[in-house]
């Protein structure tokens, strides 16, 4: 029998994850990329989510995101990831969590990751990648943002990033000072943002319409908002009701995944009694095998695969390591020997 070498374990602190992936926007999109490439091509394994509830708290939830990935950066592990809407009124984020890889070769974990910017990074690098591919017309495209917490900030700075003019962005938020502290942050990135008082009038006014919202249940009821037919970038998942997601072109990252836990195309298909309004997958449009039509909307819904923040995770792991930055615990592993080697 051969004598393994014993396991080490990292703790990848959000300060480094953040340095990792600062200015690093093209990769993360090929990561991105490539990533639903193997998804698409059944080279992972990305099980149901499963959500912790509070029945004396039923706006918060934990999530827990098990997944494999394949290809050349073959990784298991889980995402767990907790969603406070509360948290905004302290000034805190909305979300926090961790990543934990496991070792394919044996099983053993060997890092825990800070995730929420891994998991800012994955949504914003999904939605660009999407806009890209599914943006039809030409000209500057007028990009309005409904919500404005870290997930808008960060589409901001991937759009911007992808060469997007936002010189001039919509803004609408439930809360003026929500609205007010992102205008400030798209005048520090050298553009102007307008401030809209009403939903309507901001998706009317929009091409691209960004919905980054903490909402649980749909709150935009009227298919005539979307009659200009404007690409909808579903992130937050629960904002539309079942007859604007009925009268769309539907992109999901999975379908099976998106169409649970009461997401907006998931009471889209109890209303309908069927999925026919779900025309393709992320997937299917990176690799040519989607023909999408061009006279109504196009709302892209990631449910958001656990699958991404495993090789954003595992990226942002090999960079430290390379450039000799890990922090590993020494003695994190007890119990090594089968049957003991100490008196």
């Amino acid at each position: 029998m051969t004598e393994s070498t014993a396991p080490s374990f990292a703790v990848i602190t959000g300060e480094q994850v953040s340095r990792v992936l600062h200015g690093q926007e093209q990769r993360v999109m090929r990561i991105v990329a490539d990533t639903y490439r193997l998804h698409g091509a059944g080279r992972t394994v990305n099980p149901p989510s499963y959500f912790l509830r509070f029945p004396d708290r039923p706006a918060d939830r934990i999530i827990a995101l098990p997944a494999s990935l394949g290809g050349d950066s073959t990784v298991d592990g889980i995402k767990w990831i907790s969603s406070f809407p509360g948290n905004v009124t302290t000034g805190l984020p909305r979300a926090s969590g961790v990543i934990v890889l496991n070792d394919p070769a044996n099983g053993y974990p060997f890092a825990c990751l800070e995730t929420s910017v891994i998991s800012a990074t994955r949504t914003a690098a999904s939605a660009v990648l999407a806009a890209g591919l599914l943006r039809t017309g030409s000209g500057t495209a007028r990009v309005g943002f409904v919500g404005t917490g870290l997930i808008a900030r960060y589409v901001h700075t991937y759009l911007r990033t992808a060469g997007w003019d936002l010189n001039d962005v919509g803004v609408y938020d439930t809360a003026a000072a929500h609205a007010d502290g992102f205008s400030s942050y798209v005048a520090r990135s050298g553009g102007r943002a307008r401030i809209h008082t009403d939903a309507g009038e901001l998706v009317r006014a929009s091409d691209v319409v960004v919905f980054a919202t903490v909402a649980a249940t749909p709150h935009v009821h009227d298919p005539s908002w979307f009659r200009h037919n404007p690409l909808v970038l579903h992130l937050s998942l629960r904002d539309l009701a079942p007859e604007i997601i009925l009268c769309s072109v539907n992109v999901v990252d999975d379908v099976d995944h998106c169409l649970r836990a009461n997401t907006s195309p998931h009471l889209a298909e109890q209303q309908a009694g069927h999925r026919d309004f779900v025309h393709a997958t992320l997937p299917d449009v990176l690799t040519g095998t989607a023909v999408l039509p061009d006279d109504r909307p196009v709302v892209f819904s990631p449910f958001g695969l656990g699958v991404l923040d495993l090789a954003l995770a595992r990226h942002v792991h090999d960079e430290l390591e390379a450039g000799g930055e890990l922090r590993t615990v020494p003695g994190f592993f007890d119990e090594l020997e089968r049957y003991g080697g100490r008196s």
